[in-house]
């Protein structure tokens, strides 16, 4: 494991260990088997079905892991699965999650699905990535993905075979005989035949029943929830995984390591940045409960956890961070070294609260779906500049681009530009698998643009300053959405807050901005706009609409997901307009198209002035049409 802690560091790594030269092993399942033949009886991979810190576990070591992952890539070969078809896998967190995540990009090329998805969007990326195998949950309490994914299957008539995973078999005692009694029906109209996964895997050989030539290839489809709301696949393959789990291993983990990742296995951050470190190191990854962080007692019994595993790195987000610092630190963590914060940027106050109540330090860092995940992070025994996604990790080349009129320019120290990568997990010019959505992705041919905006410091750590299409444009004016968050997260009483574009006749848009408090809190949201206008700097950026919602909308990995504050926005400022000018149609929902954006259905409400209601609605940029004509 190579020193990190200056930016010298990173290139006497990238002298020392050349890359391609330094990539060990050219397919995945020839590093899991060198990790395996090194660190065999070793424990690999835990998973725990209920979070209290004596609850029932299962642990696999690295050569239990390995048949493991060997039987199910031999499965899905049996089931016609070559190395173009597609195994998807619509899963929460559990040990045949990693088993299929490995073992499909071993036979073919696998594609995770977030679980919290509805049937319709499951079902479009089915068909989009033309899955042919299917791995899910069987029917269980208190979930409804198994019900959820019988519809999907209905709009994905390419899926041939569903592969069934019964977290029965993680529950002991009583539970074990109540669940068979109350498991939910699930009854099926598609036509595709269903198995049981772990009854299907046991018939197979733990050795690798096909060739597995030393060759790259894509290994994984991601869908990228992405801020926009309409997912986009993008194409990962073995060299950029291999290169992700590489730094990991170089820079973080040995065999000597314990990580918990209460994070879900089908985002980049669990797959590829911990679950491929611990392929690449041989350390033991913890994955607590189905829902991870969103599971039951995870947040009370976490310090416990970390006790119970002797954890060494703690993988979190800000969201988490944010509910962990609400409760004691109440078990022994002295075997901590770090927690690593990324998805999301970490307000200052939140750094401090954690440091000072775990003695642990917190290090961000930055990847995205695009470049297969990492980016850059702070260094581990070096100087952290807290907001800083730190340095560019080794053989990752970082360029700030600026719009000029003479074209994209390369921008000097401290300007503000689009963040673009160049680096082994970049798939230039075929990073989505549809072809349209790689135009006008990349400059200078191989970097690939993140939609980021960002700025380089002069000591080289890199920083971001929002998003290139978050940006709020007030009557042509550019105002960056981070400057608002940031002036109301220094607020004590806020835990997130999220500012959008609220639609305006005359400006187009105006800044807007919805609150989650602290729990307990007691603050008005008028002490909260005393506080905005305080704290901006820029008068055009102070908040024109100011909003307290008992909890933000966040994606799976605890970003906030605008897409639903935008509508809230659309929808609250176009019922405002029409009650004022007396009509009695109002906003029913708001809905995202692939070309026009988000368009809003207006319910008429009886006679509606048609011409009256066109007037009104005609004064905003954004989409409208008749409920009824939808």
């Amino acid at each position: 494991m190579g020193q990190f802690a200056t930016l010298e560091d990173i290139k006497a790594i990238e002298r020392e260990q050349p890359w391609p030269q330094s990539q060990p092993a050219t397919t995945l399942y020839e590093l899991l088997t060198k990790t395996k033949d090194a660190h065999g009886p070793l424990n690999a991979i835990t998973f725990q079905l209920l979070s209290g810190p004596t609850d029932h576990a299962e642990t696999l070591t690295w050569n239990e892991f390995h048949g493991r992952v060997t039987q199910a890539a031999n499965l899905f070969r049996s089931l016609g699965v070559g190395p173009n078809d597609t195994i998807a896998y619509i899963l929460p967190n559990c040990n045949e999650t990693a088993v299929t995540l490995l073992g499909g990009a071993v036979a073919g090329i696998v594609n995770p699905i977030n679980p919290l998805l509805e049937a319709e969007q499951i079902g479009s990326i089915l068909r989009e990535t033309n899955a042919k195998v299917v791995v899910t949950l069987k029917a269980f309490p208190k979930t409804d993905v198994a019900q959820k994914v019988a519809e999907a299957l209905t709009h994905a008539p390419n899926v041939q075979t569903v592969l069934e995973v019964d977290l029965l078999r993680y529950l002991t005692g009583l539970k074990k005989f109540i669940v068979p009694l109350i498991r939910p029906k699930n009854p099926v109209s598609h036509s595709a035949r269903v198995l049981g996964f772990n009854a299907e895997c046991a018939k197979q050989p733990k050795t690798l029943s096909f060739d597995d030539p030393k060759e790259d290839r894509v290994a994984c489809y991601f869908h990228t929830g992405g801020t926009t709301g309409m997912p986009k696949v993008a194409q990962h393959k073995y060299s950029g995984m291999i290169y992700n789990g590489w730094i990991g291993h170089t820079l973080l983990f040995t065999e000597q390591d314990n990580i918990i990742c209460p994070l879900p296995l089908f985002h980049v951050f669990a797959c590829h940045v911990i679950l491929m470190a611990s392929v690449a190191s041989g350390a033991h990854v913890v994955f607590p409960t189905p829902q991870g962080y969103r599971g039951d007692g995870v947040f009370d019994n976490f310090w416990k956890l970390v006790e119970r595993w002797k954890i060494s790195f703690i993988i979190t987000v800000p969201t988490a961070i944010s509910a962990m610092m609400q409760r004691p630190v109440d078990a022994d963590v002295s075997s901590v070294k770090t927690a690593f914060s990324g998805s999301a940027p970490l307000p200052v106050e939140l750094f401090n609260r954690f440091e000072k109540a775990t003695g642990v330090t917190l290090i961000e860092g930055y990847g995205l779906t695009e470049a297969t995940c990492l980016v850059s992070c702070n260094p581990v025994d070096g100087e952290k500049k807290i907001g800083s996604i730190g340095f560019p990790f080794p053989h990752t080349d970082v360029k700030i681009v600026c719009d000029t009129p003479e074209g994209p320019t390369e921008c000097g120290p401290d300007a503000v530009g689009e963040i673009c990568i160049s680096n082994p997990g970049v798939f230039a010019g075929q990073t989505y698998t549809e072809v349209e959505k790689n135009k006008d992705l990349f400059y200078y041919d191989n970097y690939l643009r993140t939609g980021d905006l960002g700025r380089m410091d002069p000591d080289g750590y890199l920083w971001i300053t929002g998003r290139a299409k978050d940006l709020i444009i007030r009557g042509g004016h550019n105002i960056d959405p981070a400057e608002i968050e940031e002036a109301l997260a220094g607020h004590d009483a806020v835990a997130f807050a999220g500012a959008i574009g609220q639609p305006d006749s005359f400006a187009g848009e105006l800044p807007c901005v919805y609150v989650e408090l602290v729990d307990g809190a007691n603050v008005t949201e008028a002490d909260l706009m005393a506080h905005a206008a305080e704290h901006i700097h820029e008068r055009a950026a102070i908040p024109k609409h100011l909003e307290v919602l008992e909890e933000l909308p966040k994606t799976a990995v605890g970003k906030v997901f605008k897409p639903d504050l935008r509508k809230m926005a659309i929808t609250r400022v176009y019922n405002g307009a029409l009650e004022k000018a007396g009509h009695a149609a109002r906003v029913v929902s708001v809905t995202e198209d692939k070309k026009r954006g988000l368009v809003a259905h207006i319910a008429r409400n009886g006679e509606a002035d048609e011409g009256g209601v066109k007037a009104v609605l005609g004064e905003f940029t954004r989409p409208w049409d008749w409920h009824d004509a939808a």
